[in-house]
């Protein structure tokens, strides 16, 4: 999403690198630029005028001149100007102080109102809400059914007394539908409403029915992002008519510009509250203005990366993992599969590596991972015995054979994935030897193998052939090499105490055992306690 817009302001701000002071002109050119990318991305006219004339008059003011790094600013000032025109804070749902609340849905045919309905209804369950979803769509042939699927697989109940297909009158369903749920226990109701293919009197006047007939706490206007500039005029349409409280973007996979989202909001006043990223019903989320406008300046998203690696990952597996790891075991091709399913369950690859801080100079080299790759990975695994995942040393040219005739790949791909999967057993193991050790592949850490550049190195090399020069013959001589070695460890040892005996700030502590901390009321997993060294 937004990939020709963030393509255009990041090679603004690319051109602005290397000034130490930003003159006039070079504001002027940049606000050009800027407004150049809007006006290609869709974003209606008076947004851009607003957005431009904004940027342009911070750009000239003092906290640009007076700055270290004038570039820097400029897209700090960008990006608070995007956060602005995209609603500033995060919105969400108003819930009834009493059950149910009821949201409607409003919006053209087309748009994805049934659809984002499910994920909606799938979006409230996994907050622990027990929501209902009502069909008041009785006018789109199959809407009904489409519903009734839609909420089977989002594992919700759908309320739908009529067949539709023309058949029912839809403000009395939505009006049953919300007693059904007050009665039967639901605490939040869905309303999926009839849309049409342009705006006319008698979908209006439907909405405003259903509307009067419910009275509903949230009114949602789904809009479909892909219409550009339409959707400023739909949305228009709908707040003069109907009116609502918030605003749902659908299809931002599929659209390339994106300026509905960063017009809507100011044109019409209500926040955008929901964003339907994809096909599944796990592709929603919620909007968050500077979340998008990190994502549209290239600068990542990474807050919503972590929110969805906290939802994938199991945390009893990583419990397991973790007693794994302080005992000291391998790491196998059985976990290697359940963190390959924790990493699928997130989502795409594709959208996961995008939300990484300047992904979109490497845009090309993303969208030609192919994503199958992780299908044929499991294959692989799956082709495998339970021993040999356990203990993949054991296979052999044999046993590889086996393996690619049984998931439908070559012996060279077998032999690839095995190469990769022992590379990342090799770190598992430098991670555990570097509990103690120094942590491994962190060049100048103790305990890394040629880490410390040249000089270090033959610094230690003339150290160790210093220690490891032989004692002489002469008794006299003997006798002085030995009183000086002992001369070197006493001030070795009393250097190493000195340290010991120091805090973190070079302060001397008052009693040398409170350096040594008491882990003994910790619940530490059984083994972890030997990488503690014996504390």
């Amino acid at each position: 999403m937004f990939s020709s817009l963030s393509d255009r302001l990041t090679a603004t701000f690319r051109s602005l690198r290397g000034k130490g002071r930003l003159s006039p002109e070079d504001v002027d050119t940049t606000v050009r630029e800027i407004r150049r990318a809007l006006l290609e991305a869709d974003v209606a006219l008076p947004v851009v005028r607003q957005f431009t004339t904004a940027v342009r008059e911070r750009a000239l003011g003092e906290e640009v001149s007076q700055a270290l790094n004038p570039a820097q600013q400029v897209v700090k000032i960008v990006n608070d100007e995007l956060i602005s025109i995209l609603g500033g804070e995060t919105r969400r749902l108003r819930l009834a102080k009493t059950p149910p609340t009821v949201i409607m849905l409003a919006g053209l045919q087309g748009a994805g109102k049934t659809t984002l309905a499910g994920k909606l209804a799938r979006h409230l369950r996994n907050l622990n809400h027990r929501p209902l979803l009502v069909a008041c769509d009785l006018q789109r042939p199959n809407a009904v059914n489409q519903l009734q699927i839609t909420g089977e697989r989002a594992g919700v109940d759908v309320y739908a007394p009529e067949p539709g297909n023309g058949v029912g009158d839809p403000v009395a369903v939505a009006r049953a539908g919300v007693e059904h749920a007050r009665s039967q226990g639901y605490d939040v109701v869905v309303l999926d409403t009839a849309g049409r293919l342009g705006i006319d009197a008698e979908m209006m006047q439907q909405a405003a029915d259903i509307r009067t007939a419910t009275n509903p706490d949230e009114i949602l206007f789904v809009l479909d992002a892909m219409i550009g500039q339409d959707a400023v005029q739909t949305a228009e349409a709908f707040r003069d008519g109907v009116g609502f409280t918030g605003v749902v973007l659908t299809k931002l996979d599929g659209d390339a510009r994106g300026g509905a989202a960063l017009s809507v909001r100011s044109v019409t006043g209500q926040p955008v509250m929901f964003a339907s990223t994809g096909e599944k019903l796990d592709d929603f989320e919620l909007f968050h203005p500077d979340r998008m406008a990190s994502r549209i300046l290239d600068l990542g998203d990474v807050l919503t990366l972590i929110e969805q690696a906290e939802r994938a990952f199991d945390a009893d597996q990583a419990q397991k993992m973790a007693e794994k790891f302080a005992n000291d075991e391998d790491f196998t091709l059985e976990d290697f599969m359940q963190q390959l399913q924790a990493v699928r369950n997130m989502g795409s690859i594709k959208k996961m590596l995008g939300m990484l801080p300047g992904m979109q100079q490497v845009r090309q080299q993303l969208e030609a991972f192919d994503e199958r790759e992780f299908d044929r990975i499991e294959a692989m695994v799956r082709s495998m015995t339970p021993l040999e995942r356990r203990q993949p040393r054991l296979i052999n040219g044999s046993r590889r054979a086996r393996i690619a005739a049984g998931c439908g790949q070559s012996v060279s791909a077998v032999n690839d994935m095995l190469e990769r999967f022992g590379q990342a057993q090799k770190m598992m193991r430098q991670m555990r030897k570097g509990l103690g050790g120094g942590l491994p592949g962190i060049p100048g850490m103790p305990g890394v193998p040629g880490s410390g550049g040249k000089k270090q190195k033959a610094r230690a090399a003339a150290a160790a052939a210093k220690g490891r020069k032989g004692k002489s013959g002469n008794p006299a001589k003997r006798a002085e090499q030995e009183r000086s070695a002992a001369a070197r460890d006493d001030a070795a040892r009393h250097a190493a105490t000195t340290a010991a005996a120091t805090s973190a700030f070079g302060l001397p502590q008052q009693d040398a055992e409170d350096q040594v901390p008491d882990l003994s009321g910790l619940q530490l997993p059984p083994g972890f306690d030997k990488f503690l060294g014996g504390r």
